[in-house]
């Protein structure tokens, strides 16, 4: 029988419901140790360092005077950005730049938390152990929020002290900070939900980084047009921006993201005691008495598997990759009347160079974003094997290889064809503005396809670890979070090339703005052989299990 989060009956009324949470939360802690801080000290310091570079493009108040009208009154740079409401100093220029950046990254950083140390202890069997022994029912879920909570809280501290130590206002800088601070604290709640409703964690993260995506789209819609500036207000995300650190900040505006804690909170704990360990608020459908016939084969079952994170990755990037296109003839309005920006974007080959320095910039980060499906398929069979569902299939006539290879398609196929599709839906989107779509086309699927070999570097070595070490597979989150990481803001950190160099984004030529060589691709796509034939030989040899 399965054990409910009722149990044992020693563990019951409000007091003895949170018993064992303190040690849930540092065996959290304990696993969270590298992650966290990886977390907290990179979305930390992003403002205070990234406020040095308005006083190196806008060194006059001339030239920061007209920011604000010029940027604010651009819809493509209010639906990347935000509302621009005051960029005449380096406090209001920072908050338009990485506040609605910040308050996007911190809440995914949330939902994968909580899901971590909840939903995902129930996948693995641990949460039921747990509840059959002296651990309250609402203990499990408890040490999730508070660890999520924590991060976040640390971090809207980390960015205030740094700010307040750049010289930016104290009052901006906490207002920033605290904004951070409290979306982290909303999509705490709202992943506390989550993992009530959905039965596995990978369903609990879909619906949690569904609502990061629906509340940044609503953030965008709303700030992008000028008669539906009310959408902006139901999201979390346009909360954030709504308080105007260091311009004229609006403190009131605290009470919508803390009234949403309190009743999201309210709401995920008052379901978890109607569910048992194990399953969902939704119950999951009933499958038929017998299988069809298109599941008598492994690639047939891989399908089933990952078509639903598939199908849903696809229609997110063409999504992102129309809209990013569109606003690719607006960028140059961000040089503004800035001498020393103009003549960088000069030497890039004037206007259409920094448009095409735009759609290099976003091709890269959707190769970066992508990289992150490929880790998600190579490592479904992993999740696949901890289920015990591997298994019953190799005890059949089905052979190990072919099991994994099934797999690989979708990771390594998968994250072709998204990048075909974002190529196409970035250069159709920006060409039929520019009257250039067969051109815009054909450079930017190059440039997508040039990306190949570095994502296929991260999607091979999560397979080596499924091979070589399955004990430590889930490091190949950690190893593209990195890369990601290191690509973004190593740059602007002044990492040393030793360290840039270790991400395998940093080696790809950044077309169409840059010449093609072929070189880079060569050694990254041998790389990701040797660590895909790594992983296939350990698979082979290795225990199951």
């Amino acid at each position: 029988m399965t054990a409910t989060l009722d149990r044992p009956a020693a563990a019951t009324g409000p007091a003895h419901g949170l018993v064992g949470t303190w040690q849930l939360t540092r065996l959290a802690l304990r696993r969270d140790r590298i992650v966290l801080p990886i977390w907290i000290v990179l979305l930390g310091i992003m403002p205070s360092t990234s406020s040095g570079t308005f006083e190196t493009l806008y060194p006059t108040a001339a030239e920061r005077a007209g920011l604000t009208a010029s940027m604010g009154a651009n819809p493509s740079l209010s639906l990347i950005y935000g509302p621009a409401f005051d960029l005449s100093t380096a406090g209001g220029f920072t908050a338009w730049r990485l506040g609605g950046f910040l308050a996007l990254i911190i809440g995914l950083m949330a939902v994968f938390t909580v899901t971590r140390h909840t939903r995902a202890e129930e996948d693995t069997g641990r949460a039921e152990l747990l509840a059959s022994a002296v651990v309250g029912r609402y203990a499990l879920l408890t040490s999730g929020v508070l660890v999520s909570a924590g991060a976040s809280v640390l971090i809207g501290l980390v960015e205030v002290g740094l700010m307040v130590g750049a010289k930016l206002p104290a009052d901006g800088s906490w207002a920033l900070g605290a904004a951070t601070a409290v979306t982290g604290l909303v999509f705490t709640a709202i992943a506390a939900v989550a993992v009530q409703v959905a039965e596995y964690a990978r369903t609990a993260n879909g619906i949690g980084a569904t609502a990061v995506g629906v509340a940044f789209l609503l953030r965008a819609v709303g700030d992008s047009t000028s008669d539906a500036t009310w959408v902006s207000w139901l999201s979390p995300i346009g909360w954030a921006q709504q308080i105007r650190p260091f311009s004229e900040e609006r403190w009131w505006v605290f009470l919508l993201p803390l009234a949403a804690i309190v009743v999201v909170g309210a709401a995920g704990y008052a379901l978890l005691p109607r569910r048992d360990v194990g399953t969902g608020i939704l119950p999951p459908r009933p499958g038929p008495a017998e299988a069809a016939t298109s599941l008598r084969s492994p690639f047939a079952l891989a399908w089933r598997l990952h078509r639903g994170p598939l199908i849903g990755w696809v229609i997110g990037t063409a999504v992102c990759a129309a809209v990013f296109g569109s606003v690719a003839s607006g960028i140059g309005d961000v040089v503004g009347q800035s001498e020393q920006a103009r003549e960088i974007f000069q030497r890039l080959g004037g206007t259409n160079g920094l448009i095409d320095a735009f759609m290099a910039a976003m091709t890269g980060l959707f190769a970066m974003v992508i990289a992150l499906y490929g880790v998600q398929a190579a490592l479904r069979i992993r999740a696949e094997e901890t289920a015990i569902r591997v298994e019953p299939l190799l005890a059949t006539g089905v052979g190990r290889m072919r099991l994994l290879g099934s797999h690989l398609v979708f990771a390594f196929g998968g994250t072709a064809l998204m990048m075909v599709v974002s190529g196409v839906l970035l250069g159709l989107s920006n060409g039929m503005r520019a009257g250039t779509v067969g051109d815009s086309v054909g450079d930017m699927v190059g440039a997508s396809l040039a990306q190949l070999p570095a994502i296929w570097v991260i999607t091979g070595l999560a397979v080596a670890l499924f091979g070589l070490a399955p004990k430590f597979s889930t490091a190949a989150w950690a190893i593209a979070g990195v890369a990601l990481l290191l690509s973004l803001f190593g740059a602007v950190l002044n990492l040393p090339r030793v360290l840039l160099d270790a991400s395998p984004f940093s080696h790809v030529p950044k077309l169409p703005a840059a010449e093609f060589t072929a070189t880079p691709l060569i050694w990254l796509t041998g790389v990701a052989v040797v660590a895909l034939a790594a992983g296939l030989m350990g698979w082979r040899r290795r225990d199951v299990g």
